[in-house]
């Protein structure tokens, strides 16, 4: 993928994740806000992966 392609993934990711946060805590489900975490996380370093390949260009 590149540079854009995993910014957008991330930030989707990310907004994904804080979804489930806010469901999983209006519901008192703990593994829902869990699984928010680990997505938001995801979005976190696909948005890292793709400045990285910014900075390097595409083809590292």
């Amino acid at each position: 993928m590149g540079e854009l392609t995993d910014k957008a993934a991330g930030y989707a990711n990310e907004a994904a994740g804080k979804v489930k946060q806010v469901v999983g805590d209006a519901v008192d489900r703990p593994d829902i806000q869990a699984e928010g975490d680990a997505q938001e996380a995801k979005g976190d370093l696909q948005k890292v992966k793709g400045s990285v390949k910014g900075a390097l260009g595409d083809n590292i």
